[in-house]
């Protein structure tokens, strides 16, 4: 949600082609999930004024103020909000119900049923949801140091001990969602969220799903991160969020992707086809201690 993780707006739904698609864009868009995570942030107008008359006022939002816009998806946009009786800082991701598909209505729904039942340090949390007339204003932990993917396009690449560090935290989000039978779907460096002390918390679960109602003709995600029995309409399973995990190491080691020289459709065949995805240059070799069913399914899932 969220919160999902591929900076910047999106557009309208269009079919996958190599013309149609850059690296970043999901192959099956969540329009208001991966443009909108809490805490990125698009480029502020000079007039304050502005930005604060793009929130649309809600009666029933009467214990927060809504502040800057911090992204902008089709459906709506994502502000930081004080709340008036705590004063502490919250993401809102407003969504205008004008317009609004019931089919995108309910797949939100089921992001908020998803992660109103989620409760760990590495997931961004839920706070709850205001509904009015216009619109429906989903409140979320606010994580104020945005996304990794942005952190590496504002820092560069990150040295090894530092994605060490971060994917370190991110399989404990990931091993705690498999656990309560939940897959991500769209693990990637702009879905993850870290704080001002370097904590990090995996967001946008527009596109997770139950293990126990996966549709093998689902294929969601994002092409350069996306895991081969995804794209072979082989149904998703805990280890394609381990696949795009990988991915997420070569996207913070080397500040792109596997395969983003390439267009979408010939990156996928790529994946199916290769044995994994080129690993860094001068990356060390893969060391894990086998001490953890995370480290475990890393080693089974890329074991040469």
């Amino acid at each position: 949600m969220v919160s999902r993780s591929a900076e910047g707006n999106e557009g309208q739904p269009r079919p996958l082609t190599p013309s149609s698609r850059t690296p970043g864009t999901p192959i099956k868009p969540r329009l208001t999930r991966t443009g909108t995570s809490p805490t990125k942030r698009e480029e502020k107008p000079k007039d304050d004024k502005v930005l604060k008359s793009s929130a649309k006022d809600v009666a029933e939002l009467k214990d927060y103020q809504l502040g800057d816009c911090l992204g902008k998806g089709a459906f709506g946009s994502v502000y930081r909000a004080l709340n008036w009786n705590t004063g502490e800082t919250v993401a809102v991701k407003q969504i205008k119900l004008t317009d609004l598909p019931k089919s995108e209505l309910r797949v939100i729904m089921l992001e908020i049923d998803l992660l109103k039942n989620l409760d760990h340090p590495n997931i961004v949390k839920y706070h709850g949801f205001v509904k009015s007339a216009e619109t429906l204003n989903i409140i979320l932990e606010y994580c104020e140091n945005g996304s990794l993917h942005s952190i590496a396009k504002n820092f560069g690449r990150f040295p090894e001990n530092l994605v060490g560090l971060y994917m370190s935290q991110v399989l404990h989000g990931l091993l705690y969602l498999h656990e309560q039978g939940v897959i991500h779907r769209d693990i990637k460096g702009a879905n993850i969220l870290t704080t001002k002390e370097g904590l990090v918390k995996l967001a946008d679960f527009g596109v997770a799903s139950r293990t126990t109602g996966l549709s093998e003709s689902s294929v969601v995600g994002t092409p350069y991160w996306m895991a081969p029995e995804v794209i072979e309409l082989s149904g998703a399973t805990t280890a394609s969020d381990i696949w795009s995990l990988g991915c997420t190491v070569i996207e913070l080691l080397e500040g792109k992707p596997p395969y983003h020289s390439m267009q979408p459709m010939p990156a996928l065949f790529r994946i199916v086809n290769d044995d994994h995805p080129p690993f860094s240059q001068g990356a060390s070799p893969v060391q894990f201690p086998i001490d953890s069913a995370a480290n475990q399914g890393i080693l089974t899932r890329y074991r040469p």
